[in-house]
């Protein structure tokens, strides 16, 4: 008698679609893995280990003396509040000044005028040219030396000598009745961020003031708004989820810049640098921990004071 062979079972349509779907999703879970995952979990790895620069290549990299010593040599370096606090201020005044710059153009060539589409791709200039490029500009216009800037203030009489706009920590003014420090690298910094990407909140924000229903101003003027009350009722809130989005993107970008500065600097008024890869790397997961902190705080209030606002 011939054995009967038990037939396998088909599947049924939501199998062969959950089938697919997890095969069309693993080559972006793989790259997910291989771009992000991978190297949080080896940055991790590296930080709690004593690794210089010339241990990368040695087999003790892969060895499990763990330690948290260079955690311990980042928080009790008499530098880290001041350089912590410094890239707090930095990432945030460079964050709104490029968005306060982004809506003041934005709301200059809303409305049409002759030769607005040329002014328009004017002002995505600073931010399409290469950054080696506009820090050369501005490192070439600041310089105390050949710098046009101190050149002119020098002639009309504004500065007594000419004045190292990034090379100096502290600007001094002694005023009749108080005496400012200026911290004058970092504030040169901060406008070149906030000049070099406005053009970026300038897109987003012209985007949006040209969905906003014609109706609503119409209406304000039938009933006798002024010009900063249509502002400050109808189009502040109407911009008020793309500024606060502007707001986190550049927050997180402006917060781990490194180029821009450098570049400018040389790494001159009160930076250092250490060939320490382990230090480096918990630097970077203090870092990590600082933004997903500030992630935490943005959706948990900033977002649900945005749709309450709304």
């Amino acid at each position: 008698m011939p054995l009967k062979t038990k037939k396998k079972p088909v599947p049924n349509l939501s199998s062969r679609e959950a089938r697919l779907a997890f095969w069309m999703l693993a080559p972006a879970f793989t790259i997910v893995i291989v771009i992000v995952v991978f190297p949080v979990i080896w940055n991790i790895w590296l930080s709690l280990k004593p690794v210089l620069l010339g241990d990368l290549r040695g087999a003790s990299l892969f060895s499990f003396n763990l330690t948290l010593g260079n955690f311990l040599k980042v928080f009790t370096d008499p530098n880290f509040s001041t350089i912590f606090l410094t890239t707090i201020i930095y990432a945030t005044l460079g964050s709104v000044l490029s968005i306060i710059l982004g809506l003041v153009a934005a709301l200059l060539v809303q409305d049409e005028f002759p030769g607005r589409s040329l002014v328009r791709g004017l002002l995505l200039s600073p931010y399409i040219a290469p950054v080696v490029a506009v820090t050369f500009t501005w490192s070439f216009i600041l310089d105390p030396q050949l710098g046009v800037l101190n050149w002119l203030a020098v002639d009309k009489g504004l500065f007594s000598q000419p004045i190292p706009f990034l090379s100096q920590r502290w600007w001094v003014l002694d005023l009749p009745l108080i005496t400012v420090r200026i911290p004058l690298a970092l504030t040169s910094v901060i406008l070149f961020e906030g000049w070099r990407y406005f053009p970026f909140a300038f897109l987003f924000i012209l985007a949006r003031l040209q969905a906003i229903p014609d109706d609503l101003y119409q209406a304000s003027v039938v009933d006798g708004a002024s010009p900063l009350q249509r502002f400050r009722h109808i189009t502040l809130p109407q911009l008020y989820m793309v500024l606060a989005n502007l707001f986190l993107f550049r927050f997180i970008w402006t917060f781990n810049k490194f180029d821009d500065i450098f570049l400018l600097t040389r790494g001159q008024a009160g930076t250092f640098g250490e060939f320490n890869i382990g230090a480096s790397s918990a630097v970077a997961i203090v870092l990590f921990v600082t933004l997903a902190a500030f992630l935490i705080v943005y959706f948990r209030w900033i977002v649900k004071e945005a749709q309450d606002f709304l």
